[in-house]
């Protein structure tokens, strides 16, 4: 069962039943605006865009986003940018082989933008959601929609912890409809 998460709040990313998780997915979905008006419904598209940066000791060392799909070593992984909204599910996603993380990244912290520049109130059904990817069963959910005026949102952040991981929940508006216009709140949550 999914926890849904709220701002601060850190679980472990242990498999229900023992063991540690070794891949894991970053889904965010959203829908596009619906606008009422006098001559019927439309809508209008959204570009919501997920990222992650992954430090070392504080540092930024490599990002995944749409610009770049891979890490460069090959362990995060994202799944293709979606323009619209369009589609049910996860619109976007970010697979994270933990096992194949290299050993000097220590923290990844995951963030959502809106690259057109709407805001998270204005934005419909939009959540943010952990998985275990071997098994397809959801850790965690945080929900976006109901937002308050900003563009930008630092979601959650895996860190190691002994020898496995954990995931925070941070959930902390920012404004940026990029990742380079949200690194600087990032260091904030190191």
């Amino acid at each position: 069962m999914a926890v849904n998460m709220s701002k601060g709040q850190r679980i472990s990313l242990d498999k229900p039943g023992g063991g540690e998780l070794t891949m894991v997915r970053m889904g965010l979905g959203w829908d596009a605006i619906k606008r009422r008006g006098l001559f019927g419904s439309r809508e209008k598209e959204v570009d919501l865009d997920a990222s992650c940066v992954l430090f070392a000791e504080n540092q930024p060392v490599d990002v995944c986003y749409f610009g770049q799909l891979t890490s460069k070593d090959g362990s995060v992984r994202h799944t293709g940018d979606n323009l619209t909204g369009h589609g049910d599910g996860d619109d976007e996603s970010i697979l994270v082989d933990l096992g194949r993380v290299p050993v000097h990244v220590d923290q990844i912290i995951f963030t959502v933008s809106s690259f057109q520049g709407q805001t998270f109130q204005e934005i419909e059904n939009a959540f943010c959601r952990i998985v275990d990817e071997t098994t397809n069963t959801e850790l965690a959910r945080y929900t976006l929609s109901g937002g308050g005026n900003y563009t930008g949102q630092i979601m959650a952040k895996l860190y190691r912890h002994g020898t496995g991981w954990k995931m925070a929940a941070i959930g902390e508006p920012a404004h940026g409809q990029t990742l380079r216009d949200l690194l600087p709140a990032l260091m904030a949550h190191l």
